[in-house]
């Protein structure tokens, strides 16, 4: 149906990091961040950033709970604002895709089984959970990041719904989230992005 769509990545983890440092030098306000953030990334990668205006919808998964919008969503990439003004804690999930969490505001605690000392996150940290890796991990009181993931984005999609499914029965996020998904992944399709 897609043939000749291209399956590179468009997004750079280098760049996004960079972008959130820039922008975390303005000394923003997190509601003044996300649009800036959302308009510069808008800027480098034409046509496929969501520059606004910005659903927020709830996400529970791996046990932790947050709200997120989304900036970017394909096949194989996700860009999206995800973070937590009360806390919360839980497993990271184990993907087929490479995860960059870049902290703008709050901190974020980390530490793999068999480690006796957590690492920890702070605004203009980047957080890289490679491929096929886990960790438990905690935003203590508040947090929000710039989130970057890179490879097989609908493997995540179970991980990332569960919780809605068989705890919270929360469907009209569970709507929602797909909802949006779907939508950006047909853009970036009609675009012939993977």
């Amino acid at each position: 149906l897609f043939m000749g769509a291209v399956s590179t990545p468009i997004f750079d983890e280098n760049v996004l990091h960079k972008t959130a440092k820039d922008v975390l030098a303005l000394n923003l306000t997190m509601d003044k961040m996300v649009p800036e953030i959302a308009s510069r990334l808008n800027k480098i990668y034409p046509g496929h950033i969501h520059d606004g205006p910005h659903e927020w919808i709830f996400n529970n998964a791996g046990g932790a709970m947050g709200a997120m919008t989304i900036l970017h969503a394909s096949i194989s990439e996700y860009v999206i604002i995800f973070g937590t003004p009360v806390g919360t804690e839980g497993h990271t999930g184990r993907f087929m895709a490479d995860d960059y969490f870049i902290i703008l505001e709050g901190e974020q605690w980390a530490f793999y089984a068999g480690n006796f000392s957590r690492d920890v996150y702070k605004p203009g940290d980047m957080h890289h959970l490679p491929l096929g890796y886990a960790q438990q991990y905690k935003m203590p009181e508040h947090c929000w990041a710039l989130e970057y993931a890179r490879g097989s984005i609908p493997s995540m999609l179970p991980f990332g719904v569960a919780d809605s499914l068989f705890s919270t029965l929360d469907f009209l996020t569970l709507f929602k989230t797909f909802s949006i998904y779907t939508q950006f992944v047909i853009k970036e399709l009609m675009q012939m992005k993977i």
